[in-house]
């Protein structure tokens, strides 16, 4: 099958061969005949599967025919990275329709987006907490709305804006189309599928296990070893870019500032920083000009840069679905890539699951050389220091594994996105005799190598921040 079949309008059929597409990818295959009959879909496919484009295509196909001026089409995504990410793909698919569409996010201030909206846009790619906030001071209307998508489902469950999202689907008008996509499927999920799609056709493209061009491995150590053997496989290892997740945004700023400190082209991505810092840091990885990002989760699937090589999870990400989001991000387009993992013994139950989810046990490594059994200092046992033993340079700074600072209140009380606080479960079991890890090198490759207040987006709606 070719995008030919569908028949699309020329204008558009001129933008899809200006990116070189010939072939849709599975999803789109099976969900654009659906979406251009007007049938209401819910997609389930893993990142990097090509969804976005199954859905900005009809959205440009419908919007063709009708009034324009006026926001009829409207995407509800989780996270302002995502927004940008779909709003490229809308500009790209629809360089010569002349359809217009607009980013609507918090972080940024509100002056600019009014103006995009007077001007007259007919697609709104939006995060739930600004889209309530211009629905509520009168500048966005939603009784124009044909169609209505709602990406990465389970994240925005996940990030706790199903209230938000509720209100959403509440306010626009009853006879539109409507489509849902998630990576899972979680029950909270299903049910806002019940309410807000009326006889879907469900799409499911393979399971959330990671793609198979994927190479996985795990290194256990100690909690007060991490940072130090993080070096070590930076050094031992042939890498192009680096994607590094950890758990909480402090941690995420404190690692980047420590890599780039030792000369590592290094820079965070958190929820901390301004709309401006994450869309330069994202822009400098995209690049080149930073070889290794360090994110939270919030970035998991918001991160489309095709060249990254290695994905290494600081810290045992909260769910074996989350481990997929987190190293979907390599291994693209029929390339190849590597995830490592940075396992200690509490996370021994996070490990059997993701085992479990990918059908295979994940390979025990170490870094020769390097000195497992090192003692933390002895003034904080708990602390994330690299040991004495180690020739680390005398700016090394590491940091502390006990950081709460990211919990910590902010302006009105918002409480900060639950991906970047919620607390693992810990699985206390020890490990299993058969669990040892083998010596072995890393696997080379041969690639080519603060925070800000929150706005009025940014208040709490039933508990939760918005985006």
């Amino acid at each position: 099958m070719s995008f030919d079949s569908f028949r699309f309008h020329p204008q558009i059929t001129a933008g899809i061969r200006d990116l070189g597409y010939h072939t849709p990818t599975p999803i789109q295959e099976q969900v654009i005949p659906h979406a251009l009959d007007g049938r209401d879909v819910i997609g389930i496919a893993q990142t990097g599967t090509g969804k976005t484009a199954a859905f900005v295509l009809p959205i440009l196909q419908r919007l063709m025919r009708g009034p324009r001026g006026r926001v009829r089409a409207m995407i509800v995504t989780p996270t302002r990275e995502l927004a940008e990410q779909i709003q490229g793909v809308i500009e790209a698919l629809g360089k010569y329709t002349g359809l217009r569409s607009v980013t609507l996010y918090g972080g940024v201030g509100y002056q600019g987006q009014i103006q995009r909206l007077r001007r007259g846009v007919e697609i709104a790619v939006v995060c739930p907490g600004r889209l309530l906030d211009h629905l509520e001071r009168g500048t966005l209307t939603l009784e124009h709305l044909d169609m209505l998508i709602l990406d990465e489902a389970d994240q925005m469950f996940d990030m706790g804006f199903l209230p938000d999202v509720r209100r959403i689907l509440r306010l626009a008008p009853a006879q539109r189309q409507t489509m849902l996509f998630s990576a899972t499927m979680p029950d909270a999920i299903r049910a806002l599928a019940r309410e807000a799609l009326r006889e879907p056709q469900t799409i499911q493209i393979g399971r959330s296990a990671p793609v198979s061009t994927v190479t996985h491995a795990i290194y256990p150590v100690a909690e007060h070893l991490k940072t130090a053997l993080l070096i070590e496989l930076l050094r031992h290892t042939d890498t192009g870019s680096v994607l590094i997740f950890t758990r909480t945004k402090h941690r995420a700023q404190h690692l980047s500032d420590t890599l780039a400190r030792m000369g590592y082209r290094a820079t965070a991505l958190q929820g901390n920083m301004s709309q401006n810092r994450r869309q330069a840091a994202l822009d400098g990885f995209r690049s080149g000009r930073y070889q290794i990002l360090v994110a939270t989760d919030i970035a998991a699937r918001g991160i489309d840069v095709a060249h990254i090589s290695h994905v290494i999870n600081y810290d045992m990400p909260q769910t074996a679905e989350a481990y997929t989001h987190r190293i979907g991000r390599t291994g693209r387009a029929a390339r190849t890539g590597d995830a490592f993992t940075l396992v200690t013994r509490s996370d021994t139950g996070m490990v059997r699951a993701i085992e479990r989810l990918i059908g295979e046990p994940l390979k025990r490594e170490t870094v020769p050389g390097f000195d497992y059994h090192a003692a933390a200092p002895a003034h904080d046992a708990r602390s994330d220091h690299a040991p004495r033993h180690h020739a680390m340079p005398r700016h090394y700074e590491p940091h502390s594994q006990d950081e709460r600072d990211n919990r910590a209140p902010r302006r009105h009380d918002a409480q900060e996105r639950r991906s970047d606080t919620a607390p693992r479960r810990r699985d206390v079991q020890e490990w299993r005799s058969d669990a040892a890890p083998n010596r072995h090198k890393p696997r080379s490759r041969d690639t080519s190598a603060r925070s800000t207040r929150a706005d009025r987006s940014d208040r709490t709606v039933s508990g939760r921040r918005r985006p």
